[in-house]
């Protein structure tokens, strides 16, 4: 079906998107049935993975409108669950009972709702019936993990140990990553292998063990010593064929707990050898040596045919059920329903905010540079932004693209004309109204107006990296000359404010000038040195370049260690006089940083910015200089 879970593969009932793009039922998230994105193995747990209750889980609005659409039955499905999960958090285990039963007369097909009858008959210790009802699910869907891993939990509970471990191994056999089973195999593992109960030299059988010897199985007021007492028929049995046979292939992992059942089988694991063989370690260092060894959740190892663990190389692959649920008339797909509520038009790289509202990316972004909450219910999205991690929805990118391809097309057309639009070095240039700015000259930047972080947002986006940089005008806006500045690197705070490293590169002349979403943009040509082709005049250049060079390094090492030492720190060194006067088209770089540190008004040295002569830019230069040097021997 189109509207399909990424954990279990059922309908996607109250759909639940995760920060990796991802989309689970809410059942999956609550439960907490994995540790890790079953698709990106992101975390799915906030923190690391700490619980779900730290962060609440809010239903995509969208994906959960076009699931009602679509599917009205299946929804009311959903909801009949999530009113038995709540009876079972309360501990009303009598009535969850009785209400599954009533929704199983009228909807005899819906296999979750044996389940949750399942556990309601657990909570009431009602356990031969809580295994009939969990056989009949796996004779309906034997690829299905999680009814393994309830079938276990009840047989756990029961006292019967070993048929439990076997059936959380037959779990993960069908599932790598079900974080339950792997938690309860590795307790248990760690259980019946700790120092302190393994005994003398494990010489005792670990299943006969006394402080693991299966319990009594109560079942009323009658008294059982065997899980054969259950009554279970043969083909519903743990050993039955045909049960098992559809994971045959990954069976041998889970018949490899009978390794379990003797001495002789566990002396040859590899991890057990190496704790019961270390004579220098105490009984509690072992203990934690072992707990290391059999780690399943911190590691991600699976069992192998051979009962040793191994690091999975690569991601398990996916057993996804079949279910069926319908697919989508066409006569209820609406391009109106995947629309961004902000730009009003098709979703370009949707994103849904921890709020559960989807945004085209970029609109968001828009949005988050102005206030940090959402632009719908005013929540905070403070964390969110933070984070700056805005994975796109993979499963409504999915949608689109399947139902709404000639629509999606025109939108990458559109998105695609106005990217090109933004790539433009020389048309509709962005402008960054500040400061002053040199070429080979570094230019820290701290961005807070929302207006230039959507520029500096677009200029990386489209890869170009640049924009011109100006002072301010009182007549025009903004000068008539600047320079392009190339954006090496941008950090950005957690509030949205950034700090974006830049150089400058090539100078330009204003030819006309506009605005674009709040910022200035103009039209520019480049400007270059005009080059000297005359021998004589060339020598003459050189000369009084070099003259004005040595001026330079003898003006600033005059000056104070304190002044100097917070030029060296902000600027950089002063470049090295260069042989080839002529090779760049702005000409010699220590001339700009000289210019930058100078203490000269700014109107003085946009004059010196816009020559298009190296001699004129010299000659000013060793004006100021002169000027400096006079002041300074008075």
């Amino acid at each position: 079906g189109p509207l399909r879970c990424c954990g279990c593969g059922r309908f996607l009932g109250e759909p639940v998107t995760v920060p990796c793009g991802h989309t689970y039922c809410r059942r999956c998230l609550r439960r907490e049935l994995r540790a890790r994105c079953r698709r990106c193995r992101d975390w799915l747990l906030p923190a690391g993975g700490t619980s779900t209750a730290a962060a609440p889980l809010r239903t995509s609005v969208v994906l959960n409108q076009l699931a009602e659409k679509w599917f009205p039955g299946e929804c009311e499905r959903a909801r009949t669950g999530s009113r038995l999960e709540e009876l079972l958090a309360q501990g009303r285990f009598r009535e969850a009972a009785g209400a599954a039963s009533q929704a199983l007369r009228a909807d005899s097909s819906n296999l979750m709702l044996r389940i949750y009858r399942a556990e309601s008959y657990v909570g009431l210790q009602e356990y031969k019936t809580a295994i009939d009802d969990l056989n009949f699910v796996i004779s309906k869907m034997p690829n299905w993990p999680e009814v393994y891993f309830r079938k276990g939990k009840v047989l756990q509970d029961s006292g019967f140990v070993g048929d439990a471990l076997q059936l959380f191994l037959q779990c993960l056999a069908l599932d790598e990553d079900f974080l339950p089973a792997k938690l309860e195999v590795e307790r248990t593992l760690c259980d019946l292998l700790s120092p302190e109960k393994l005994g003398e030299s494990l010489k005792e059988s670990a299943w006969n063990s006394p402080h693991i010897r299966n319990k009594p199985f109560i079942l009323g007021s009658e008294v059982t010593e065997s899980y054969c007492n259950l009554q279970l028929c043969p083909e519903q049995s743990l050993g039955g064929s045909e049960v098992l046979e559809p994971v045959s292939g990954s069976l041998n992992r889970a018949q490899s707990a009978h390794a379990l059942n003797s001495t002789k089988d566990l002396a040859k694991e590899e991890g057990l050898k190496r704790v019961s063989s270390e004579p220098l370690l105490s009984g509690q260092e072992k203990g934690a040596l072992l707990k290391r060894k059999l780690s399943f959740s911190e590691q991600d190892t699976v069992v192998c045919e051979d009962g040793r663990n191994k690091h999975k190389k690569q991601e398990s692959t996916k057993r996804d059920m079949t279910l069926a649920f319908g697919t989508i008339p066409g006569d209820l797909i609406d391009v109106s329903d995947f629309e961004c509520s902000l730009c009003m038009r098709l979703f370009f790289e949707p994103v849904t905010t921890p709020c559960g509202h989807t945004f085209c990316k970029a609109c968001l972004e828009r949005c988050l540079d102005h206030a940090p909450q959402c632009p719908l219910c005013k929540e905070s999205l403070k964390e969110y932004l933070a984070s700056r991690k805005y994975s796109i929805t993979e499963l409504l990118e999915e949608l689109i693209m399947k139902y709404l391809s000639d629509e999606l097309y025109e939108r990458k057309r559109i998105h695609a004309e106005e990217t090109a639009e933004h790539s433009n070095l020389t048309k509709n240039v962005p402008m960054f109204v500040c400061t002053m700015a040199y070429p080979t000259v570094p230019c820290p930047l701290h961005v807070f107006e929302p207006r230039y972080r959507l520029m500096i947002r677009r200029s990386m986006e489209t890869g170009t990296k640049q924009f011109g940089m100006c002072i301010s005008d009182s007549q025009n806006g903004f000068a008539d000359y600047g320079c392009m500045l190339q954006i090496r690197n941008v950090h950005f705070l957690p509030d949205g404010r950034s700090v974006v490293d830049t150089v400058g590169g090539k100078r330009f002349r204003v030819l006309r000038r506009g605005m674009k979403d709040g910022y200035c943009t103009a039209d520019i040509e480049y400007l270059e040195d005009v080059k000297v082709a005359d021998e004589e005049q060339l020598k003459k250049l050189r000369e009084l370049h070099n003259f004005v060079y040595n001026q330079a390094c003898s003006w600033f090492q005059s000056l104070r260690n304190k002044f100097r030492t917070q030029i060296l720190q902000h600027f950089g060194p002063m470049p090295d006089r260069e042989e080839n006067i002529q090779a760049m088209p702005n000409g010699p770089a220590w001339c700009w940083w000289l210019l930058a540190v100078l203490p000269v008004d700014p109107r003085y040295q946009l004059s010196v910015l816009s020559m298009m002569s190296l001699k004129d830019r010299l000659i000013k230069i060793q004006h100021i200089l002169t000027y400096f040097s006079r002041d300074q021997s008075k």
